[in-house]
């Protein structure tokens, strides 16, 4: 059976990865008010997709379209309820199909904003679709209606400042990250960010990987950087949560899976074996944050929400392990990389099973 990429393809390693559910089936929202005009919409199923409103006196400004046109209409009513400004934009955070396939129920009045590299990777509808089926258990109706894909009207560099009417909005694009072109919608009034895949609530990997993990980590140093006083952040997919403490998470977990995987790779180690050991080896054990972040779902069995998140939190790290090693795979077919065999373990010489072997004894950091 197939574990399914994003862009990388797919890997046999025996078993079947189920990705997240992102079905709109039975999607709700809970309006959560973050400042003056300004809301997030958090799905009530995680890691099913939230959204935001940010309203001036002037404008409203919308941040992601959903999945389906369905979806996005079901938003548009949401905002008109909670602003009486015109909804005048619409930033898709991602290319991905969750984030733009509902651009198409947008009325031609709304401007349809992206960062460039997010316009560029929007080529294919077909072939966008078919990656979004896997996680669609039972729900294909929802992508039927999926018949038009609307670009972005304009695009942005690495930032774009928008004034509502009294609410200043600031688009940033970082660098790659779980995608080409994430976009991060910031309210500096309120110190809050829709951060899409970009960035997610500490302890939860992203959603997709789409390339590097060390430029990844590089670009959210960078947002480290550019927005020091950023104090929550809302993702694409689960919980709000603490911006500072969930960029260092992501930044160390990355670093780490990049290291591990390299390791492996560079003695041979198969696919399923970098799976096996990554999957202990790796820092994506959840801090408590994320299991009181759980409290605001709700889950009927006492403990279920922890589990639940934790669950998700390792379908997502497998996912990842499997995209970093598929680009170590390019890379190294392209020219661009070859095997650093000359490892040692504890000073010594090493041959590929005492590298496996010694990946298995370490659990939380990297220690080569």
């Amino acid at each position: 059976m197939l574990y399914r990429l994003s862009t990388a393809g797919s890997v046999e390693l025996g078993g079947r990865y189920l990705g997240p559910d992102l079905s709109p089936h039975g999607l709700t929202w809970v309006p959560r008010p973050l400042g003056d005009g300004v809301h997030a919409l958090l799905a009530t199923t995680p890691p099913k997709n939230n959204h935001g409103i940010i309203a001036g006196d002037q404008a409203a400004l919308v941040i992601d379209a959903g999945i389906s046109p369905r979806v996005s209409r079901i938003v548009q009513e949401l905002a008109a309820s909670v602003t009486g400004s015109p909804l005048r934009y619409l930033v898709n955070t991602s290319h991905r199909g969750d984030h733009t396939f509902g651009n198409a129920a947008l009325p031609a009045g709304v401007h349809v904003l992206a960062s460039a590299p997010a316009r560029t990777a929007m080529r294919s509808l077909a072939e966008e679709k078919a990656q979004w089926f896997p996680d669609m258990p039972g729900d294909d109706a929802a992508l039927g209606e999926v018949t038009r894909w609307r670009l972005p009207d304009a695009t942005f560099g690495s930032r774009l400042e928008i004034d509502l009417g009294g609410v200043t909005v600031e688009l940033w694009h970082f660098g790659p990250g779980s995608s080409p072109g994430d976009a991060v919608v910031c309210v500096p009034g309120a110190r809050t960010a829709w951060t899409g895949d970009f960035l997610n609530h500490a302890g939860l990997p992203p959603i997709r990987l789409d390339g590097c993990p060390l430029a990844y980590a590089a670009s959210l140093r960078r947002m480290r950087e550019l927005l020091p006083d950023l104090e929550t952040v809302v993702p694409a997919h689960g919980p709000a949560g603490h911006a500072q403490s969930s960029i260092s998470w992501l930044i160390t977990y990355l670093q780490d899976l990049y290291g591990n995987v390299k390791a492996l790779w560079d003695y041979g180690a198969s696919a399923r074996e970098a799976v096996a050991v990554c999957m202990l080896n790796c820092s994506w054990s959840a801090p408590p944050s994320l299991s009181a972040a759980a409290v605001a779902y709700d889950f009927q069995q006492p403990g279920a929400g922890h589990s639940y998140l934790a669950g998700l939190a390792a379908r997502l790290h497998r996912s990842a392990i499997v995209a970093t090693y598929r680009l170590l795979e390019q890379r190294e077919r392209a020219g661009d990389l070859s095997r650093n065999t000359g490892w040692l373990v504890r000073g010594r010489a090493c041959t590929r099973r005492s590298v496996i072997t010694h990946c298995w004894a370490i659990r939380a950091q990297r220690r080569w």
